[in-house]
Formats: structure tokens, C-alpha cells, sequence
């Protein structure tokens, strides 16, 4: 996989566009940990890779955790005395706190109001809000819209259901030439939230469709999952095939303008943490490193200590730092094309890296060997950085160092080092270790 190959792909197709307009089309569906917009979520993004579905039914123990009910709903409002409706899901799906238990009744706005959330100091947005695992219901507004009010009776109706049913999840499996993976993860489980939850959707699912027209040294397992719930599921189900995970990253909040933000894996020194910040650091770009937390997206199920996965997390704004998070002003207009093709870019500079990371041997280690009778050097200054590549690859090059650990000692670009790699190597002065780590290779589709 060549990232200059695939910047000029990207560009030549309007990634950023073609992105946005997946987010577009699945704005509208009402998401939550479980129930129809989650398969309808999976079904469009089925259009574009071919998904494998799975369902894991009511009550099944995942790990220490049981499968919830499935939470379904039609239709939710307010009436006002009047007949007069002040809160409609119709006009959007955050209005109804995700996973309401079904209600029809009047009341009185005092007891209304125990049930009602708002965001005082963003008075125009509705928050998002859930209830998961405790049986409770409620409706989110604008400040605003709760301030004008009256002390009135209210018509309070939620057409839900929570019953037995399923999780629902996809994967998507790109098999290369090794059966060493790498995990690429984003969260299916937020209902009309553009850059937390859809930006991801969008960008595993552009990534997951170049990667599979592209030649791979790694097999890439995509996987669409609820948060918590749903990373938990897939960890119980596939624990015996987990080794062979050899990087992973989570992808999250990838269309916002903010600078672009990585958070470690739990290990901090995997080789996914040294591509990425490596890709990052040559960007050209602002960026962020923030270490491992045990809070956040499903990377801290990745790597819980039982598993310790080496999964970071791949970002722009990251969650809770921008005010827009998990509210309705998280819409349309806050995801931006150019944004999300760069982050798809960055994101496939550092699989690039993954990707093209070997370990050499110099065959001619007493001494430089003469490199301008083979074509190789230029000389001061005409050869620059590409000259001191080769001359730091064949200094390094003693099987205990990879192209990465030779670029980051060296301060240069990954890039410039394999391609100076690969010409030595042309001239017979580079051998290359196998890695036999794994030698079983899924057949090509």
C-alpha cells in the first residue's frame, strides 16, 4: 500500500464528499445500543462493503455482562392543553431519551419536569441523553423551548418498546497476505450526532472500500459495534482468535476542524502508537498525543488488562472537549468534507507505515559500501535527505531495527527512508527478515 498512491485515488474521487454524504443519508436514523435504526444504520453502509451481520440475543452473558432488551420506538411528543405539540421526535430523534420505557399519560408540568433535560447554558441546543441499563424515560428540549412553558396539563406519550430481542452488530473482514490483523473499530450506537458517531461510521466504511482494492500485508477487521456493550460482546465471542490482533485503532469524532488527536493504547509503546505519531509528526499538521485512559471510546475494552490489545484511538476533537459534543448542534454543519478526507489521509499514512514496516540486514556492514557506482548517491547537496536515508538505513540496518525505529531515530519522514530501503535492497545490500510470526494467509477474495 503506497499513501502517495492513494492520496492521489482519494483526491481524484472527492473522498471528503463522498464521506459527508454517507453521514447525510444516515443523520436521520434513530440509533441507540440496540433495535432497527442500528440494522438500518448497518444496512446502508452495507451498500458500500459487504457486511456480516450479527445478532446476539437477549440475556446472553457476555464477559460479565448480559445482552439488554431491545429498545425500539415509533413515535414520542408533549401535547399542551391545546392539542398543541411542543416536543415532537418527529422533528428529531434526540428529543426522546434513548431507551425510554413506553409511557402515555397527563401531568401537571412539576412531575413533567423531573423528566425533562435541557442545556441552560447552550439555550438554543437539545442535549443527548440515555438510560441503558436503568428502566426510566424522558424527553431532552432546548432551555429555551422549557422556558416558555406554562403550568398547564400535559399529554405525555412514548411509543416504544423494550422486549427481548438482539444486539445487532457488522464486520467486515479484508483478508492480505498474512492472517495478522489489524482492528479498525467505530461505535454504531448514537442516534442524530454527526461527528461523534457518524464521522467514524463514515470513515471505517471509505477506508474499509479503498483498503479492499489495495494490495495488503495485513488482514484489516472492521468492525461496526455499540459502544461498551457491543466491543464487550465481540471480545467474548472471539477470545480465541483475539492474538492474532497485531494493531488496532478506534475511530471517532474524524469531521470537526479541530487538530487532529491520538490517544495511546494502554501499552503506549506499541508499534500502532509509534505509525501513527510518526505520521503525524511529518504531516505537517497540528497535533495532539494524549496517553491511555481507562475513559472514553471502546479502545479501554480493547485494552482491558485480560486482553491489553494494542488499540489506540484516532481522533480530531476529542470527546467532551468541544461544546457541540452530544448535543444537537453535533449536526450537519459541523462536519466538514475537507476534514474528514484529511483524517481518512493521516489515518492511511500511519496504516502505510503498519503496512511497510520491515526489519533488515546490511549485507555489506564492514564499511559503507560504495554507493555512486550504483547509482545511488548524488552527493551534497543534490542527494539531501535521500541521501542520508540510505546512509542511516545501512548504518541501522542490523537486524534489531525496523524502517520505523530507523525514521524516527534519523528525524526522517517514513517515506523517504523505505524508499531508500528499496533501492538498497534492489542493489543486493539489503536482506530482508521474514516475519514467520504467522504462517497461516486467508485466501484472497
Amino acid at each position: 500500500m503506497n499513501t502517495t498512491e492513494l492520496a492521489v485515488l482519494l483526491e481524484s474521487v472527492g473522498v471528503g464528499d463522498e464521506m459527508y454524504r454517507l453521514i447525510c443519508e444516515l443523520y436521520p436514523l434513530c440509533r441507540s445500543i440496540t433495535g432497527n435504526g442500528v440494522r438500518e444504520t448497518l444496512c446502508a453502509v452495507g451498500r458500500h462493503v459487504p457486511l456480516e451481520i450479527h445478532e446476539i440475543p437477549t440475556g446472553q452473558q457476555v464477559l460479565d455482562w448480559t445482552i439488554p432488551k431491545e429498545w425500539n420506538v415509533r413515535d414520542a411528543y408533549i401535547k399542551n392543553s391545546k392539542g398543541e405539540k411542543i416536543v415532537d421526535f418527529a422533528n428529531s430523534n434526540l428529543h426522546v431519551v434513548s431507551y425510554s420505557v413506553p409511557i402515555e399519560k397527563r401531568m401537571p408540568l412539576e412531575e413533567l419536569k423531573r423528566h425533562l433535560h435541557t442545556l441552560p447554558e447552550h439555550p438554543d441546543w437539545v442535549p443527548f441523553r440515555a438510560s441503558y441499563y436503568k428502566e426510566n424515560w424522558g424527553f431532552c428540549l432546548s432551555h429555551n423551548q422549557l422556558m416558555t412553558l406554562g403550568n398547564d396539563a400535559y399529554e405525555v406519550c412514548i411509543d416504544s418498546s423494550l422486549k427481548p430481542g438482539f444486539l445487532t452488530y457488522g464486520e467486515y473482514l479484508v483478508p492480505g497476505e498474512r492472517a495478522d490483523e489489524v482492528l479498525i473499530s467505530c461505535h454504531t450506537c448514537h442516534p442524530s450526532l454527526a461527528n461523534d458517531n457518524l464521522s467514524g461510521i463514515a470513515l471505517t466504511t471509505i477506508l474499509a472500500k479503498y483498503l479492499s482494492q489495495a494490495k495488503l500485508r495485513f488482514s484489516y477487521r472492521f468492525l461496526y459495534i455499540p459502544s461498551t456493550i457491543g466491543s464487550i460482546s465481540w471480545l467474548s465471542l472471539n477470545e480465541s482468535q483475539i492474538s492474532n490482533v497485531e494493531h488496532g485503532l478506534v475511530i471517532a469524532c474524524v469531521g470537526d476542524s479541530g487538530k487532529l488527536t491520538y490517544k495511546k493504547s494502554r501499552r503506549g509503546d506499541a508499534e500502532v502508537d509509534k505509525a501513527v505519531l510518526h505520521a503525524l509528526k511529518h504531516s505537517g499538521q497540528e497535533y495532539e498525543v494524549m496517553d491511555f485512559s481507562p475513559y472514553g471510546y471502546d479502545e479501554r475494552q480493547f485494552c482491558s488488562p485480560g486482553f491489553n490489545l494494542p488499540v489506540g484511538c484516532f481522533m480530531r476533537t476529542p470527546y467532551g472537549r468541544y461544546p457541540e459534543y452530544h448535543t444537537s448542534a453535533d449536526n450537519l454543519d459541523f462536519v466538514r468534507p475537507l476534514c474528514l478526507a484529511d483524517s481518512l489521509l493521516q489515518c492511511l499514512s500511519a496504516l502505510s507505515i503498519l503496512e511497510n514496516n520491515e526489519t533488515y540486514v546490511n549485507q555489506n556492514p564492514k564499511g559503507e559500501p560504495q554507493l555512486g557506482k550504483r547509482g545511488l548517491y548524488r552527493g551534497y547537496p543534490n542527494g539531501g535527505s535521500d541521501d542520508l536515508a540510505l546512509l542511516w538505513v545501512l548504518n541501522l540496518s542490523d537486524g534489531n531495527h525496523t524502517l520505523l525505529d530507523i525514521a524516527e531515530r534519523a528525524s526522517i519522514a517514513f517515506g523517504v527512508v523505505k524508499k531508500a530501503a528499496d533501492a538498497l535492497f534492489a542493489c543486493d545490500l539489503l536482506r530482508k527478515i521474514p516475519n514467520d510470526r504467522c504462517d497461516y494467509t486467508h485466501p484472497r477474495a
